[in-house]
């Protein structure tokens, strides 16, 4: 992998990556239960919210190079931009993420775990909008939690954001058990010996 890697990679380039250099940590910043439902062999659990909550703290302790890998690489992006000011400047994500890298054939070990937050995100939502049809047929003004989801989604897809996965990532069937969060962080930002702890 060159010193400094493009900032997205298709699944090939990182099976490249990863047969060249046995250096290269792939980081998966879904949520824990996601990340028990499928993932990449030989990546590590690291969630976006955890990075999140200790942004300020994140620094370096190697020059190996990350590929930061989500469901399809919104959330994975999001990671790049928090983890460009902890002095990792190796750092690409992978194109299309999970979806990209099965879809091209790549392995991927499975488990027991939730459905893909992009998933349930679609479920609420279109539940609440059901809900909010067929309940203005009773209560009129009931038709803007329709409207509520609508604008959500649109500022959502504008900004690139997503309000609903966050909260979604809070509940129970999107959590394994309680981990240290230090430990999990550990697998993208120790050294050699505290590197492959996570995942």
């Amino acid at each position: 992998m060159p010193h400094t890697p493009p900032t997205t990679v298709e699944p090939a380039q990182v099976r490249e990556f990863r047969e060249a250099d046995p250096q290269v940590r792939l980081i998966d910043v879904r949520t824990p239960g996601e990340f028990a439902a499928t993932h990449i062999p030989g990546s590590y659990n690291v969630p976006l919210d955890l990075l999140r909550e200790h942004r300020a703290e994140l620094t370096a302790q190697h020059g190996d190079p990350v590929v930061l890998v989500c469901a399809s690489g919104a959330r994975a992006e999001q990671a790049r931009a928090l983890l460009e000011t902890a002095g990792l400047d190796r750092i690409s994500v992978l194109r299309g993420g999970i979806t990209g890298w099965e879809g091209e054939g790549g392995d991927l070990d499975r488990g027991r775990g939730t459905w893909a937050m992009e998933r349930q995100v679609r479920l609420v939502a279109g539940l609440l909008v059901l809900t909010g049809v067929v309940a203005s047929t009773a209560y009129e003004p009931l038709k803007w939690i329709s409207g509520f989801v609508g604008a959500g989604l649109t500022f959502a897809a504008l900004s690139n954001t997503c309000a609903m996965s966050r909260v979604l990532g809070l509940l129970p069937h999107n959590r394994t058990a309680a981990t240290d969060g230090r430990a999990l962080l550990d697998a993208l930002t120790g050294g050699k010996d505290g590197s492959r702890t996570a995942g």
